[in-house]
């Protein structure tokens, strides 16, 4: 019973009424547009048919006028067969008067209380006399208002003045022509809403399908359903939506796997050193507390492991304040390749304790804007990293370039490198690239996105360039401003580190 009422609850929601849905407002659109087209067309047959029906008429016996002219100056014999079908099929009233005899054709006898005309052609004759012009024309009604007639008049033949052609051609259509004018309307609005009516609900559903789809695919994306896949066929907007909803999809995906990974590297990194800090107390307890030497040893272990705990806190609180923007910066003007080089000098005892072979390139001094302790802390984590992943040969190179008012910090290494489809990901929180290397690498994957966060509140450019199996260059640029006037000359001596032809400046 619950499955059936189911069913029946999801059928009443998919065919609910929505004024606002894009179906509803295409499928209303189009009706509306149809409808409008039919009244347009009703109101021009009905208060605009006469007029451009007496328009088309005038141009029609001119027209007519011109040929019977051209007929009698060229064939006088072969005019009165031609002159008697033009009138036929034209329904029009033709009087030639020459003087000596009148020729009459009369093609008007279908339509009813035409009358003889001849009040007509008096009239006009005494118009074209009274002219200037070689022709005439002008629109004759009777008292009543009503049938309305055009009356034409002009001089026909060579050298003849006195030959009139006298055309009347009635204004009004004959009640055949209006009824079948007005079935036509009708069958033709007919039509007309037909259509529209189809092609709306056409048009309707395939505007809202395929967003209809992207909802859905939505919905369960919004469950935690990383595996679902938007389709947005049909318009270019809803493809480039659909490739923006997958690329997020994805990026969700990789966020909570990278999230999953801290909450477990985050475990083992506080349970390793709280079991040990565990383990040596207790050992001081009931082993080592009455010798000095061993509970020295003890205790130098417990104070290790409680300060990688507190590096461990320290970046996540960093990386928090620093992306909340919920950091005070001490701004100042110092030498970044001073400051690179205490980074390189902090350093050297990992060369010589682990056999590194850390190699430092400087340019001259080169001043920016900043603030000093945050940017060492980029280039020291640059360089933690590049040592982590330096590989068999433990080879980094630090190399500093100066020019166009920039200057340049290089970390390079000679290791794993990151994959192509990885690098996107390296600034990301929680991020480890998977490429094999063989030592155990520690922490919790924040550096770098500490780094990032730093070079964005210092409006710094930074990047990487790396390639799998040959190593990796993370880089910042910042610029550069003068050196400060309080600075004294004999503070800018030269380093006992020869400068590299890197300098362009």
């Amino acid at each position: 019973m619950a499955d059936h009422s189911g069913k029946s609850t999801n059928k009443k929601r998919r065919f609910q009424f929505d004024a606002n849905s894009i179906k509803t407002t295409t499928l209303v659109s189009f009706v509306v547009f149809a409808l409008f087209l039919v009244v347009v067309v009703w109101g021009l047959a009905n208060f605009f048919l006469s007029g451009y029906f007496e328009r088309a008429r005038t141009q029609e016996v001119i027209n007519t006028a011109a040929a019977l002219e051209t007929q009698y100056s060229r064939d006088r014999i072969g005019f009165d067969s031609f002159a008697v079908q033009t009138a036929g099929s034209n329904g029009i009233y033709i009087q030639i008067n020459s003087g000596s005899e009148v020729l009459i054709y009369d093609g008007t006898r279908t339509v009813k209380d035409t009358g003889t005309f001849e009040n007509d052609t008096e009239r006009i004759r005494e118009r074209l006399a009274a002219s200037e012009m070689d022709s005439t024309t002008v629109t004759m009604r009777d008292n009543s208002g009503g049938n309305a007639r055009l009356v034409y008049a002009s001089y026909i033949g060579e050298g003849v003045s006195d030959s009139i052609i006298c055309i009347i051609a009635p204004l009004y259509p004959d009640q055949v022509t209006v009824r079948i004018l007005r079935n036509m309307l009708v069958y033709i609005s007919t039509i007309v809403l037909l259509v529209s009516l189809f092609l709306a609900i056409a048009l309707s559903v395939r505007l809202s399908a395929p967003i209809s789809n992207l909802t859905r695919s939505a919905k369960e994306l919004s469950h935690g359903n990383y595996d679902v896949r938007f389709d947005g066929a049909g318009f270019t907007e809803t493809k480039e939506l659909a490739r923006a909803l997958n690329k997020a999809s994805y990026e969700m995906e990789r966020t909570d796997f990278y999230q999953r990974e801290i909450i477990a590297n985050v475990s083992h990194d506080l349970k390793t050193p709280l079991t040990m800090i565990r383990s040596y107390a207790e050992k001081i307890i009931d082993i080592s507390g009455d010798n000095p030497e061993k509970r020295n040893a003890d205790l130098h272990v417990i104070i290790t492991e409680t300060e990688r705990l507190n590096r461990l806190v320290s970046d996540m609180l960093s990386v928090s304040n620093l992306q909340s923007n919920n950091v005070e910066m001490h701004m100042e003007t110092f030498d970044l390749v001073e400051a690179a080089e205490d980074v390189y000098d902090s350093f050297m005892v990992l060369a010589s304790s682990e056999g590194f072979d850390i190699h430092f390139h400087p340019c001259k001094p080169a001043y920016v804007v900043g603030d000093r302790t945050r940017i060492m802390q980029v280039m020291t984590n640059f360089v933690s990293n590049a040592v982590k992943y330096a590989g068999e040969n433990k080879y980094v190179d630090i190399r500093l370039t100066k020019g166009n008012k920039k200057v340049t910090f290089h970390c390079i290494d000679h290791g794993v490198g990151i994959p192509a489809e990885e690098i996107g990901h390296v600034w990301d929180k929680y991020y480890r690239t998977s490429a094999n290397h063989a030592r155990r690498i520690e922490g919790t994957g924040l550096g770098l996105a500490i780094a990032k966060s730093i070079m964005n509140l210092h409006n710094a450019k930074y990047g990487v360039e790396s390639e799998e199996a040959k190593g990796s260059d993370f880089w910042f640029e910042m610029e550069t401003v003068r050196k400060p006037a309080a600075k004294k000359a004999d503070e800018d001596s030269e380093k006992t580190v020869e400068f590299t032809d890197t300098d362009t400046e």
